[in-house]
């Protein structure tokens, strides 16, 4: 028997690190490890021993014969990525059938080294590793900033409700909110409550995670139009966060078009047609739960302006797709080219997913009666947004052979975040990113980035760590250089001049508290969290269970 790696890989190479046959592809020193979709196990080498199972934070590795339904595709994807591979290693007298890296030491700290004190600006995924890897290989005091008063960033509010394995990577960063060298400041807003300048002068160095927080317009008009909304918007309204709205997102037409054909797009395609009562069992919002339930959608429209080829979703997602209970998933077959593509491609292509689904029209006037389902039409562009003053009425899409208008309700664009400047800090407007040289500053010396607001909205979960340990290893760099700035304020003094500047201020207790309450909230309803969902709910969650936990 064997172990295969399933959709929820997040590519932080935990299992590469535990596997004692090297096993586990790409590793982080190999070079397709930074485009790779998912890591791979050999089946030819794995020797059935589960220790990347043990150690994956998000339960994507499993024995083979173990696999259900939906997931026995990943067994042959797991075994192709090796095939035309070099063969294994021959003679070997051991269990290692691939040939193990030359060791490389990319750090080396002198043994005096002082504990130094760090500022992690965002709790998201790059921010935690960013911190975890300071806390388990320095001496570092590390102080969590969010400008929201819960800790989480993407993992809370940017992984759909219905994977939650893949939100079990924030049970490994939780770990690290109650460390004694933790200081936690919640709900204070660099530019708004404290300004980059006071951040450094209380730190030897500043990393900022704070990701990439806005979203790409279309450019077409009527864009502006009330239901015209990003998917951006739509993921935090369905997740919960505390500045989206609770109500407001008009879910009564039957057909909704999402423009994009990267993950987000289909994440919030599935969200929009699936039962809700299997959602009502994740930590969804309230709110979400309740107008998907009296929710009128019945056909999703994803459009891309490429062929399925191109399309920038991961294999892993769209075959998870193919098995969403009581959802049929097609394809627009409305240009030539699709077709052609999908008949051409390879088994481990993105186009040779989409072989075996029905080949469809798109009646432009309204969804075609029956079972929901969500139609992936490629090669289409949105020209122009229609409608009142009170919403859209269709959306006109140009495509190799003219324009069409579909009816519509709701248009979601989901055609990539954007990061915002951070005030205090050089910013590139072309890229929505910050200038960097190996994660520092460009000309603010003590000050770092890591994540998307290093490199850019690309990569999951996982590149984080990558991306943390080149920024951290940076860091590292500058401190034994005598590069960083001497802080002139301490830890208290920083804490109240947080406390002075905002009092709602949350710290690890009270985030403890918000934990316990949406816990609390879930047992009742049988979901594993209810969170809250607006900032006066949490402020005060987190001051009542402080308060009821000094008094006992």
């Amino acid at each position: 028997m064997t172990y295969a790696i399933t959709q929820t890989c997040c590519n932080d190479a935990t299992c590469v690190a535990v596997c004692p046959v090297n096993c586990i592809h790409p590793t982080p020193e190999e070079r397709a490890f930074g485009s790779t979709e998912m890591l791979h196990i050999d089946p030819r080498a794995c020797i059935d021993c589960g220790a990347c199972a043990d150690a994956c934070p998000v339960d994507a590795i499993f024995p083979v014969d173990s696999l259900s339904a939906g997931q026995r595709e990943y067994a042959d994807i797991n075994a192709a990525y090796y095939e035309g591979a070099e063969p294994l290693a021959a003679g070997v007298d051991g269990p290692n059938f691939h040939a193990w890296g030359e060791p490389v030491f990319e750090r080396s700290l002198p043994s005096d080294f002082g504990p130094l004190r760090v500022a992690v600006v965002g709790t998201g995924p790059a921010g935690m590793y960013a911190a975890q890897d300071l806390l388990l290989h320095t001496a570092a005091e590390v102080t969590l900033i969010d400008r929201l008063p819960v800790a989480g960033g993407l993992v809370r509010y940017g992984v759909a409700p219905d994977h939650p394995a893949t939100k079990k990577v924030g049970d490994t960063f939780s770990r690290f909110h109650s460390h004694p060298r933790v200081r936690m400041h919640l709900g204070i807003e660099v530019g708004r409550d404290v300004t980059a300048e006071e951040l450094s002068a209380h730190h030897d160095a500043v990393v900022y995670a704070v990701g990439a927080s806005t979203d790409r317009r279309l450019g077409v008009p009527g864009e502006d139009k009330p239901g015209c909304l990003s998917a951006t918007a739509f993921v935090a309204w369905y997740n919960a966060h505390p500045e989206a709205v609770a109500q407001g997102v008009d879910l009564s037409a039957e057909r909704v078009v999402v423009v994009g054909n990267g993950n987000v797009a289909l994440d919030v395609a599935r969200i929009l047609v699936a039962d809700p009562e299997a959602l009502a069992a994740t930590d969804i919002a309230a709110h979400a739960l309740d107008a998907l339930r009296a929710s009128r959608v019945r056909e999703v429209v994803v459009l891309g302006r490429r062929g399925p080829e191109d399309a920038a979703y991961t294999r892993s997602e769209l075959l998870a797709l193919k098995h969403v209970p009581g959802v049929e998933l097609v394809v627009d077959d409305h240009d030539p080219r699709t077709a052609a593509a999908i008949d051409a491609a390879g088994a481990g292509g993105r186009a040779g997913v989409l072989k075996g689904l029905a080949r469809v029209r798109t009646d432009a006037a309204s969804p075609t009666v029956g079972e929901r389902r969500i139609v992936l039409r490629f090669h289409s562009e949105v020209g122009e947004i229609r409608g009142e003053g009170d919403g859209v009425r269709s959306v006109r899409v140009t495509d190799g052979g003219g324009t069409a208008d579909l009816a519509a309700g709701l248009l979601l664009r989901a055609i990539g975040y954007r990061g915002i400047p951070v005030p205090g800090l050089p910013f590139d407007e072309a890229s929505g990113t910050v200038p960097h040289e190996g994660g520092r500053v460009a000309g603010v010396p003590g000050s770092y980035v890591v994540g998307w607001i290093k490199r850019g909205p690309s990569g999951g979960i996982g590149a984080n760590r990558t991306c943390a340990a080149e920024t951290v290893g940076t860091l590292l760099a500058d401190a034994v250089a005598g590069e960083l700035p001497a802080p002139t304020g301490d830890a208290k003094a920083f804490r109240r001049l947080a406390r002075q500047r905002n009092r709602r201020v949350v710290d690890a207790r009270g985030l403890a508290a918000i934990d316990r309450a949406e816990r609390d909230r879930g047992r009742r309803d049988g979901r594993p969290r209810v969170k809250l969902a607006t900032v006066e709910e949490l402020v005060a969650t987190a001051r009542s269970g402080r308060l009821l936990r000094l008094t006992r």
